[in-house]
């Protein structure tokens, strides 16, 4: 089967400055990747290009279950099979998730029966309270991040990328989203996880740690690298492999949706 997520060679420049320097990387379908660095690193980057925001230059591959996504305009992307979790979820007023949901199995043309799919992703992710109220309206932190997981649990993408899911949330939240994450993983889907710091992993059992600084990812390893990074911190490693960060010329936040 060929690899959920096959990144090689990105790179993504705005104007005169590099963000992404030739990024690569792999997600195998059925496994969790985290990719961990400071602000202004580029991994809010790499979200918006995997997903085909607006005003960047890009070079290189990004291939999803062994089709190229770059060059393809969002909604195509999202029918080969990416999908991103935000990190500030949009609220939609007047549409109800179950609304929201129908939409989307209208769109989809591989047959899939989204309605036993909701069933059994809101069963195992205790999201049935959420069907019949409008998409992340009046939901706490945590429930909006669960909503987005259990979306993505029903749509079943190649590729899931979840941007900072655990910012803002406090302790019994992140291991709530944490969970969520874990009941969504199947051998059909590869997961990306971004975040700054290592308190979501101890919930979760992901199969590689990244580490991304100045547009690359500079290190690999097991889930012991995350103790690694919480034992040294960024700048120690950055000082160990004589690297500087530099900063992102975009905002770090979810700011997707506004350049569409």
């Amino acid at each position: 089967m060929s690899t959920a997520l096959a990144v090689k060679g990105l790179t993504a420049r705005v104007g005169s400055i590099e963000i992404l320097k030739g990024l690569d990387l792999e997600v195998p379908f059925g496994e969790l990747h985290v990719i961990m660095g400071p602000n202004g690193s580029g991994k809010s980057t790499l979200c918006h290009v995997l997903m085909g925001k607006p005003g960047y230059e890009v070079t290189g591959s990004a291939m999803v279950g062994g089709t190229e996504v770059l060059g393809e305009p969002v909604d195509k992307r999202a029918q080969l099979g990416v999908a991103i979790a935000f990190q500030y979820p949009t609220a939609i007023p007047g549409v109800t998730l179950r609304e929201l949901l129908e939409e989307l199995a209208d769109q989809r043309t591989d047959g899939a029966d989204l309605g036993a799919r909701v069933a059994d992703a809101a069963d195992r992710l205790s999201a049935g309270p959420f069907l019949d109220r409008s998409v992340n309206g009046g939901l706490s932190g945590g429930e909006k991040k669960r909503s987005e997981i259990f979306q993505l649990a029903v749509l079943q993408p190649r590729i899931a990328v979840l941007d900072e899911i655990d910012s803002g949330l406090d302790v019994d939240a992140v291991r709530e989203v944490a969970e969520a994450v874990e009941a969504m993983r199947n051998p059909e889907i590869g997961v990306l996880l971004i975040t700054h710091y290592n308190r979501i992993l101890q919930y979760l059992s992901p199969n590689k740690v990244h580490v991304m600084i100045a547009g690359q990812i500079v290190r690999s390893g097991g889930p012991e690298l995350a103790d690694e990074l919480e034992d040294k911190g960024y700048a120690g490693l950055q000082a160990e492999l004589g690297l500087a960060t530099e900063e992102e010329p975009v905002d770090e936040g979810d700011d997707f949706l506004a350049g569409l």
